[in-house]
């Protein structure tokens, strides 16, 4: 038979060749490299047998999905080794993820730091079996027999639940089996460059209400230079989390006992965010957002009109005076009552409503991780309400907007998705196809590379999310734009038109940094908590030598209290060295040391965070020199 490669040659092969005849037959070395095949664009083991005419590519490590088969064989390496060490132990799931794998597993005991490198070697031996990996079909019956005789219970759970007539496909590696779709490599002794991480806990299925399970995390790659780089960014990231920084430099703090997912701002924590809001109200105001407020309960009513309610949104009711009310998971209906308190004509449009509101959504426990997903958040949201004919311009200021708002705060990359309708929708497809090609044509009018993300809309219609790529090339949620068309019929909204008849206005949902929480926990872990300095919840810190130089050293803050600068005296009695260490670990941007030189000759010796000396320079000259660095950027 004949088979086509992807760059157009021929290739003759026996009947019933398999894609590791394939790759044999281009070479020896891309046989070894191969770890998995396409045919006819559908990824699948090697040793699936080719059909007639069909397009073959051989997939290897170089590839992202050769990645991704590696890291989820390595799933099932670490299952296997797990059950070797406890043989008790019950599967869930074990899935490759963004940099990694998991396994989740009902185990008889609880897992410390130690059973990792046990599991470790375990693998290793594993490995060094070079057992091949079997792909097996089965009926559900004999499936639902085959893990009901292992004691593999939630495996049966997962067969039960899958559609019927769906394929049941199993994977052997010795006296190992797992239920799984694949694909995989073709013999554990191709996993040979892997680390396991960590420990957490899991619901069963993500359900608060199943039993917990204990999650292993791991990684894998191609190469041990690959696994190297890869554990430094692990490293590197540990000393920027948001958490343990949030802790050190007295940010903020979550409590149990208050409550799970709800974060307390401290003094410096709340100054950093009073920065961010007092910048984000002057330049709505400057680009034409009028603010309004709104209250925190509405009645559940508003929510059914909304469509939340009937879409089982992440809310927490309650009653008063026998009426159920919702605690507001998001401000768009309020903002829907303030443009139809009035009668609209064209020429009101397009208004632009903004509020820094604080909104609460009922998170699972599980998923709750600091300031990145919290229960009570606040957002910079906004709703504009636009004519068809204004609704391409209003996309493209706004995400002129939210470009300059993310390099204002120091973030220079990003990546862009356009979301499209989800299987749980509302709205005509006409409107969402005309809100679809809205967003598209924004940012086809900015050059906006971007990806799309199938069926990830939110129910009302499409959206751009904008991802910040951090200093270490992370990714992090941020700004939202969502065109609308089902809000304004559900709330009836109309404005009269240049013709005096009545038409619907277009609504857009929009947040250009996104959640204040998750926003300030990205830029914690982007700058590693060292601010630049117009941001930074202490801009200087006076440093006296002894007591007898704290009324110089209030004199040097009162004169930079005149232009406004957020800046303390350290007056404990401790040595000037230590008093700078301490200032560098809480990230302070500037010290002024003074000493009896410095106050007989009326100067300061500034030091920076970084370690930069300035020497002793005059009062004036320094105010002169620190002041523009701390102020606010104006666009």
């Amino acid at each position: 038979m004949t088979v086509r490669l992807p760059d157009g040659t021929e290739l003759s092969l026996p009947a019933g060749a398999t894609g590791l005849d394939v790759a044999m037959a281009i070479g020896p070395r891309l046989a070894e490299a191969a770890v998995a095949v396409k045919i006819d664009g559908e990824l699948t083991d090697l040793g699936s047998p080719v059909t007639e005419g069909a397009e073959i590519a051989i997939v290897t490590l170089s590839t992202p999905e050769g990645i991704e088969i590696l890291r989820h064989s390595t799933a099932h390496l670490m299952a296997q080794a797990v059950t070797e060490l406890f043989p008790d132990a019950s599967l869930a799931i074990g899935p490759s993820i963004e940099d990694g794998f998991y396994y989740d597993f009902d185990l008889p005991r609880t897992l410390t730091p130690d059973d990792l490198q046990k599991v470790e070697k375990r693998m290793k031996e594993i490995a060094g079996r070079n057992t091949e990996i079997i792909r097996e079909e089965l009926s559900r019956e004999k499936a639902v027999e085959m893990f009901k005789e292992m004691g593999q219970d939630l495996k049966v759970e997962l067969i039960e639940d899958l559609p019927e007539g769906e394929l049941i496909t199993v994977y052997r590696q010795g006296d190992f089996v797992d239920l799984c779709r694949g694909p995989h490599v073709p013999s554990t002794g191709r996993l040979k460059v892997y680390k396991l991480l960590s420990i957490a806990g899991a619901y069963w299925r993500g359900d608060e209400s199943r039993p917990m399970l204990q999650r292993i995390y791991g990684t894998s790659f191609a190469d041990k230079k690959a696994l190297k780089q890869h554990l430094e960014r692990l490293e590197e990231a540990g000393k920027r989390d948001h958490r343990k920084l949030g802790k050190e430099l007295d940010l903020y703090s979550i409590h149990e006992s208050l409550g799970a997912g709800l974060p307390i701002y401290h003094p410096k924590g709340a100054t950093l965010r009073f920065v961010i809001e007092d910048f984000l109200r002057r330049e709505h105001r400057k680009r034409g957002y009028d603010p309004v407020i709104s209250p925190h309960i509405m009645k559940t009513d508003v929510w059914k009109t909304s469509g939340h309610y009937q879409m089982g949104y992440p809310m927490y009711f309650f009653d008063i005076d026998e009426q159920e009310y919702g605690i507001k998971p998001m401000n768009c209906p309020a903002h829907v009552y303030v443009y139809s308190s009035h009668t609209r004509s064209y020429r009101d449009l397009p208004l632009r409503l903004f509020e820094l509101g604080t909104v609460y959504r009922h998170e699972r426990s599980g998923v709750l991780h600091g300031l990145l997903r919290v229960r009570g958040f606040t957002q910079d949201d906004a709703h504009l309400f636009v004519t068809p004919a204004d609704l391409d311009k209003e996309i493209i200021d706004v995400l002129d907007f939210a470009f300059y708002c993310l390099k204002t705060f120091g973030f220079d990359e990003w990546k862009v998705m356009l979301s499209t309708r989800p299987e749980k929708s509302v709205g005509t497809d006409d409107n969402w196809d005309k809100a679809t090609k809205s967003l598209i044509t924004a940012m086809e009018h900015h050059d906006i590379e971007y990806t799309v993300d199938e069926g990830e809309g939110v129910f009302y219609g499409p959206k751009i999310d904008v991802k910040l790529k951090d200093a270490i090339g992370r990714l992090w949620q941020g700004p939202t734009i969502q065109v609308d068309f089902n809000l304004p019929e559900r709330f009836d909204l109309n404005y009269i038109g240049a013709d005096n008849e009545q038409h619907r206005p277009v609504m857009i949902h929009r947040v250009v940094l996104g959640s204040m929480e998750r926003f300030i926990g990205a830029l914690i872990e982007h700058h590693g908590g060292a601010f630049p300095a117009w941001l930074s919840p202490e801009q200087i810190a006076v440093v006296p030598v002894a007591d007898r130089h704290i009324e110089y050293a209030n004199k040097v803050r009162d004169r930079f209290n005149e232009i406004d600068a957020r800046i303390s005296v350290d007056g404990r009695s401790e040595s000037v060295s230590k008093k700078i260490r301490d200032h560098q670990l809480q990230k302070v941007p500037y010290m002024l040391v003074v000493g009896d030189q410095e106050e007989e000759a009326g100067t300061v010796a500034v030091r920076q965070r970084t370690g930069e000396d300035w020497g002793s320079i005059a009062l004036e000259e320094a105010v002169e020199r620190i002041s523009p660095d701390l102020r606010m950027p104006r666009s």
